[in-house]
């Protein structure tokens, strides 16, 4: 089929399941950037099963390509909605950050950590549900794709800074992760966009200030889960849980 997206790891292609008709989406990524490990991972992703994450249906290999089988989800990525449509007023991203911490909590209830949580990993159905892909898989190719370059996986404006520090990711990376999320959702981009990665690197680890930006008017609710999100001591910050009963999201 025709090239629906990129990632770090590969294209994406639609495709036909020629048994049902079933539309789904194929993520091509070549071996040699794959090991047996993540054959496994894929198939504990398969048991997986929540509305607000992509499913994964399967796996085929052919001599140069593992094609990872996933659901197909219609109207593309977050990312490239805010890229189409501009920055989202408060309430649909507090409407959109509850979705996404349902996707966060289920995937944490099932020792999941997302590692790479951002704009561009979360898809938009035609009915404006939302669900989290590229999580699991991609935490042990990129330890792998980064060992050569000596730096940490994930994307580095999103990134906790225990996740730069190589102090271990958890489920509460994801919540500073989701931290960044927001701020792109409300201002176009995320934290630190407009310097170098190293740099970003670097500010993440040292500033004291959490990254909020200065010039948006925020509501009192939502710089109350953003300051939750980035604080600095990975077990300070709340659950996926406890912030979904916060008051922003209500």
């Amino acid at each position: 089929g025709k090239s629906i997206g990129k990632g770090q790891f590969g294209e994406v292609f639609g495709g036909l399941n020629m048994d049902t008709g079933e539309y789904v989406a194929i993520k091509r990524i070549k071996r040699n950037q794959m090991e047996c490990d993540d054959m496994n991972e894929v198939g504990v992703l398969k048991h997986l099963n929540s509305e607000h994450i992509v499913r994964y249906k399967g796996f085929c290999k052919d001599k140069e390509y593992m094609n990872i089988i996933l659901e197909y989800v219609e109207m593309g990525s977050l990312h490239n909605n805010i890229k189409a449509f501009g920055k989202f007023p408060e309430k649909l991203a507090a409407s959109y950050t509850y979705k996404i911490l349902s996707g966060l909590h289920y995937l944490h209830s099932q020792d999941v950590i997302h590692c790479d949580l951002k704009a561009a990993n979360i898809l938009i159905t035609k009915t404006g549900g939302l669900k989290l892909t590229d999580f699991g898989v991609s935490l042990s190719l990129k330890m792998k794709d980064d060992e050569n370059t000596g730096e940490p996986a994930g994307t580095p404006n999103w990134m906790a800074p225990e996740v730069i520090k190589f102090a271990g990711a958890s489920a509460k990376s994801d919540i500073w992760s989701l931290g960044c999320t927001i701020v792109e959702m409300l201002t176009g981009k995320p934290p630190y966009a407009g310097i170098p990665s190293f740099a970003a690197l670097y500010r993440i680890v040292e500033d004291d200030e959490p990254p909020i930006p200065k010039n948006i008017a925020l509501s009192d609710e939502a710089r109350e889960v953003l300051l939750a999100c980035f604080r600095k001591n990975p077990e300070d910050r709340p659950s996926a849980f406890d912030l979904m009963k916060m008051k922003w999201m209500e």
